[in-house]
């Protein structure tokens, strides 16, 4: 005796199991995971992940600068000369872990405190101390004017969730 296939129309619409092509809804399965939805980011979190993006192939360019220039004359303040390319890896290593933890409130100050050590880095090399400064002001205004956005937007959206109040 040999099995008949099914015809088309009797075929279930669901998703069929991943090994033996039944249909995972019979077996009491999840038919499709479903994906979480997206957190949603405040204007501020955006601009800043923006501006440490930025920074990071900055802070690796200058790395290798430093580091070239270091390897003629020796290292700034008698480091070795492989130090701009080790420091610059744990600031790059900073930048990049600091992108998905500005969640957190505290992550800006970490965003602040990496703004500083790019500052410094200007005693190896004097052309940082303009690159930290221009970083270091484009921080200032993302935080500045991402926290004036994402308030108005608070604001706007507490105003179209108590009914019967007019917005000015």
């Amino acid at each position: 005796m040999t099995a008949e296939a099914p015809a088309p129309s009797d075929e279930p619409t669901g998703a069929r199991g991943p090994l033996d092509g039944r249909d995972s809804e019979a077996d009491g399965a999840d038919p499709a995971p479903r994906r979480p939805a997206r957190r949603a980011r405040s204007v501020r979190e955006s601009l800043a992940s923006i501006v440490l993006t930025f920074e990071i192939v900055v802070v690796f360019l200058a790395a290798l600068v430093i580091w070239g220039l270091s390897r003629e004359g020796g290292g700034a303040f008698g480091l070795p000369t492989w130090a701009p390319l080790a420091a610059g890896g744990v600031v790059i290593l900073g930048l990049v872990v600091t992108i998905p933890l500005l969640r957190y409130e505290w992550a800006y100050v970490l965003g602040w405190a990496l703004q500083v050590l790019l500052l410094v880095s200007g005693l190896l090399n004097p052309a940082m101390f303009v690159v930290g400064a221009l970083f270091g002001g484009m921080w200032a205004y993302c935080m500045i004017v991402g926290a004036r956005i994402d308030r108005a937007r608070e604001a706007a959206a507490a105003a179209d969730a108590e009914p019967g109040k007019e917005s000015a």
